[in-house]
Parts: structure tokens; C-alpha cells; sequence
């Protein structure tokens, strides 16, 4: 049946798209084994929540908890209450408890010998419960935020999650240069029970987080970074580099301890990260993935099968949709993410915590809706169309469904 639909250009003319077919996706049939790879994922918000800005989050949990069984179903982990979930815009940390306990509730259930909850789910512990407005420079600044680190450490350790150390916007605050950097995080790695990931967020995902790991030379600050991993190796699983920067990540990851991964973290150019420059390659943690799981799943196997070049093509073809979503300011990148599952049908109303749906214009969707398209990522396309003329319709643009498609 073919569905086809009158979107809006950027000059405000109408013209004709009609959907594509599904992509040629397929689930695996047994364990993803060629990389080690996390989608970040979002959180759906009660569609009669209070979520404005500011509030508190009120969380759909069963529509938030049928997305992370749909992302486990392709065959990637998870990882959880990360950016994507909107940590720092809109997710308190009293809601980001929950989170990370149902997750790991739900990872415990489809857990084997093979697939550890570990491997099913990692979660971040940050430092979002402090305001950084409310903490100084100095040992008492530094203090509070260890107490912050420890404390949600404690929760994701207790879940059964592996833990992701993020990037804390108060350390960012607190810390005169490297050695503070160092200091406090070697406490957290000797103190973990089980080896963890590390991650390294740009300004361009937070400005907060300027000068991050003592210096805003990026140089410096990954040999502040690298000194820490190799002081640390065996407590590190693996970090998580989201500069947006294939060059640097290539360099980082040579250099890498025996046995610590690089889960790229570079939304726009993880094809050719994932596949690797012939002795070393990307393993994944990408918010990316949340949108395109099937094809990335599918990817993967073919990486399994041996055939590289057909899951690089696949990867490939998923790059423009990937570079739109994250287009500057890259930090609004989650309501692209939320757009396409909403579109997808996995949560009832396009709407996100704190109100971030508002974080894109008209023809920024519009354009994301015809990426998908192409990319085959429209999974249910019928459904994808009427919810796409709906939305135009009640944003104030004429958009007709012209056959196939149904309310």
C-alpha cells in the first residue's frame, strides 16, 4: 500500500512525499558479539503530567519501560538516565532513582549467564542533586561534590547497572585545574566495586562544562584524562568520548590500556569509528542508536556474519539522519530522539520533561521526518503519517494524508 503526504518546504510551499518502505531490519537471533555497544535512551513524560519547566519530571513509566524492552529486543544494551534522559534538562535526580532501579528491575528479568545485567544496562551516576550554583571553589566544594558522586554511585551500584561516571557541571565549577580532577576521581575509581566507564562530554552537549579535566586545551585535557586512565586501567572499563571530534577519538583510542574499550560517543561520525581503521575500532554508546536501533542491530550482525562492507553501507546510511538530529545546538538533539519515537509509536503524545519538545522548530522536524524516510527508519509508516499530518495540522500547516493512511 502506498502512503504518501503533503509536508511543507521551508518557503511554506506543500508538495507530495510518499514513505518508503521499512528498512530490511532484522533482530538477532542470538548474542551481538563483533562491538560492545549502548543506546542512550530517552524518557517518556505522563501526557497529563506537569512537565513544564522546571517541575518536577512525571514519568510514563510503562511507555518509558516498553521503549528499553524494544531497544533490548534489537540486541543493544542500554544506557540509561545518561543526557539522552534528559539528566540536567528536566530529570531530577529523585525521578532518575527510579529510573535506574526499574531499568535495572526490568534488565533482571531478561538476564542470562551470557547477558548480564551489566551488559544490559549501564546507568550514570553524576553530581545533579548539588546546584552548582550553591557550591565553591575549595576543599568544601570539592567535598560536596565527592559526597554527590558517591551517593549515586551507591544507587546504580546497588541496581545491578554498570556505572558511567559522567561529567559533573559542579567539579566543573569547583575544580582549580588537573590535579583536583585527578584527585577526586581516583577516590571514586578505588572505591568502586566493579570497573566502570568514563565520560567525557563537550560544550557542545553542555556549555557547563567548559574546561573540563583542567583546561580548556584539548590537548591538555586529554592527557589529564589519559593519566587518570592508565593510573586506573583495571577499575575502567571503558570511556565514552563525545567531543564530535573522529581525529581525536582515533589518537585516544590507540593510545587506551589493554583491555579499556572506546565507546565513541561521536553522533556524527560513528560509521567509520565503529568500523574501525584496521587495528583498532569504536565500540558504542550513542543517543544516536535509540533512533536507528534497527538498522544499527542489523549492522552489527553483519559485522558478526563477517561481512564488513555491507554493515558499514548500513551504518552509512543512516549518517544523514544522525548529523540532523544533532545539528547545533546539539544539546536539543533529544527532542529528535523523542520526535521519531513518538512518530514510531512507542510513546502516546510528542511531549518531554521539563518541556523540551520545544527545543526544535517546524522545518527541523519536517526535515527529520523525510531523513527517516529515506533511512527506512520509519517503522510503522501508516502510523508515522498520520501522527506526522496531525501534528502539521494542529501546528497551524495544511498537511493531507493523500491514500493509505487512517486515524
Amino acid at each position: 500500500m502506498t502512503i504518501s503526504l503533503t509536508l511543507p518546504r521551508p518557503d511554506g510551499a506543500l508538495e507530495a512525499l510518499t514513505l518508503n518502505e521499512t528498512g530490511p531490519w532484522r533482530k538477532p537471533t542470538g548474542l551481538i558479539s563483533s562491538r560492545k555497544v549502548y543506546a542512550a535512551a530517552h524518557v517518556t513524560p505522563k501526557v497529563l503530567g506537569n512537565n513544564v519547566p522546571g517541575a518536577p519530571a512525571e514519568i510514563d513509566w510503562d511507555s518509558t519501560l516498553a521503549f528499553r524492552r524494544e531497544l533490548w529486543s534489537w540486541g543493544v544494551g542500554i544506557a540509561d538516565a545518561m543526557d539522552t534522559a534528559q539528566r540536567g534538562m528536566g530529570l531530577d535526580w529523585a525521578a532518575t532513582q527510579q529510573l535506574i532501579n526499574r531499568s535495572a528491575a526490568e534488565a533482571a528479568l531478561i538476564a542470562t549467564p551470557e547477558r548480564t545485567v551489566r551488559d544490559l544496562l549501564a546507568c550514570g551516576a553524576g553530581t545533579d542533586q548539588l546546584d552548582p550554583a550553591d557550591v565553591e571553589p575549595g576543599e568544601a566544594g570539592l567535598a560536596a561534590v565527592l559526597a554527590a558522586y558517591r551517593e549515586q554511585i551507591a544507587v546504580v551500584e546497588a541496581s545491578g547497572a554498570k556505572v558511567i561516571i559522567m561529567a559533573s557541571r559542579a567539579l566543573a565549577k569547583v575544580a582549580a585545574g588537573p590535579s583536583d580532577y585527578l584527585a577526586l576521581y581516583g577516590t571514586l575509581l578505588s572505591e568502586v566495586k566493579e570497573p566502570v566507564v568514563l565520560h567525557w562530554l563537550g560544550t557542545m552537549f553542555d556549555p557547563a562544562l567548559a574546561g573540563y579535566w583542567g583546561s580548556e586545551d584539548v590537548a591538555a585535557a586529554t592527557a589529564t584524562f589519559q593519566q587518570l586512565i592508565a593510573t586506573h586501567a583495571a577499575k575502567v572499563d571503558g570511556v565514552k568520548v563525545s567531543l564530535l571530534d573522529a581525529g581525536h577519538e582515533v589518537v585516544l583510542r590507540a593510545s587506551l590500556p589493554e583491555g579499556v574499550r572506546l565507546y565513541t560517543g561521536d553522533d556524527f561520525n560513528y560509521p567509520e569509528l565503529i568500523d574501525g581503521d584496521g587495528s583498532h575500532y569504536s565500540d558504542a554508546l550513542l543517543g544516536i542508536f535509540a533512533a536507528i536501533a534497527p538498522a544499527a542491530s542489523t549492522a552489527l550482525q553483519e559485522y558478526d556474519a563477517g561481512r564488513p562492507a555491507e554493515a558499514r553501507a548500513i551504518l552509512d546510511s543512516t549518517r544523514d539522519l544522525g548529523l540532523h538530529i544533532f545539528e547545533a545546538p546539539t544539546y536539543y538533539y533529544k527532542t529528535g530522539i523523542a520526535f521519531l519515537a513518538w512518530l514510531n509509536g512507542f510513546q502516546p503524545g510528542f511531549q518531554m520533561i521539563g518541556g523540551l519538545h520545544a527545543g526544535r522548530d517546524l522545518n527541523h522536524l519536517v526535515k527529520l521526518f523525510r531523513l527517516a524516510n529515506t533511512a527506512g527508519l520509519l517503522l510503522a509508516p501508516e502510523l508515522a503519517a498520520t501522527r506526522m499530518a496531525g501534528f502539521l495540522n494542529t501546528a497551524g500547516v495544511e498537511c493531507v494524508v493523500l491514500e493509505g493512511a487512517h486515524a
